[in-house]
């Protein structure tokens, strides 16, 4: 089996924790090499494993690209819901062959108008989410149509798009629901919103959402996962679901719900006298 290692922050593969995930492996039929970017992936690699957190995850995800190669996660970040199993979880899995692969959707993005800044070249998909944030003191007013459907003016700070792998990300911390991975929905959520009348929105992921600005600012900032852009404000954004998807490494003793009360402690309560689900 052959696998590119890729990490944002190279002192993390000399952690020790996966210092000894590489000596467990090496004597078996496993074959490692590093990659830094998309070009760097051999042919006939089986999959990239993410050294790091869910941040080092996404940057994986981006350079697997459409290539359908999976990525599996070796946590040794902080939470971790993409990049969720420890290098000791991961060891056993792979020996075994205890693992299965995933599909989970991306966001494709289409701007109408000048992106006047990026920190990289264009890539119009995500794996989380996409957000509109304001720059100068001014609110946003954000028109947003479903399927052409125009719903009412979010007055805020920002909006974002999520898919259900991001509802437990930047979703969750504008209030919106916590979705399972495997759901077919996209969130649309207002951030910091000036109207006390308005909530997080689930719809299909089959829905065409177009997002417009108002405000008198001239620029707006644009996040795709972990990436920002500088935007007109007069810009037009078209979000849907892309037509490929990313495959993930799935270790089969993995629990969404286990995830949720050991990392999020979910539902944590002295009446449950500690018991876990």
């Amino acid at each position: 089996m052959k696998i590119a290692i890729y990490s944002r922050d190279e002192s993390t593969l000399s952690h020790p924790r996966f210092v000894s995930l590489l000596e467990a492996l090496y004597s078996g039929p496993f074959d490692f090499y590093g990659i830094k970017s998309g070009e760097d992936i051999r042919t006939g690699t089986d999959m990239v494993m993410s050294v790091g957190g869910d941040g080092t995850f996404l940057s994986a995800a981006k350079r697997v690209g459409d290539s359908g190669i999976p990525v599996l996660g070796v946590n040794l970040g902080r939470v971790g819901f993409l990049s969720e199993y420890s290098p000791e979880e991961v060891i056993e899995a792979l020996i075994d062959g205890s693992y299965s692969l995933e599909d989970r959707e991306l966001l494709e993005t289409a701007i109408s108008g000048e992106i006047l800044d990026s920190e990289t070249s264009f890539w119009p998909y995500s794996l989380n989410e996409i957000s509109i944030l304001r720059r100068g003191a001014a609110i946003l007013g954000i028109d947003v149509s479903i399927d052409g459907n125009p719903l009412p003016t979010y007055w805020a700070d920002g909006l974002l798009v999520s898919t259900s792998s991001g509802s437990t990300a930047y979703s969750l911390s504008v209030g919106g629901p916590i979705c399972v991975p495997s759901s077919k929905v996209l969130i649309v959520a207002p951030i910091a919103p000036h109207n006390l009348n308005v909530r997080p929105l689930v719809v299909p992921d089959t829905t065409r959402i177009s997002i417009s600005m108002r405000s008198r600012d001239e620029k707006v900032t644009m996040s795709m996962d972990n990436r920002n852009l500088l935007l007109s404000s007069s810009a037009r954004i078209d979000v849907g679901v892309a037509q490929f998807s990313l495959k993930r490494v799935r270790l089969e003793r993995s629990s969404f719900v286990k995830a949720l009360t050991t990392k999020l402690f979910w539902g944590e309560d002295i009446r449950n006298g500690g018991e876990q689900l």
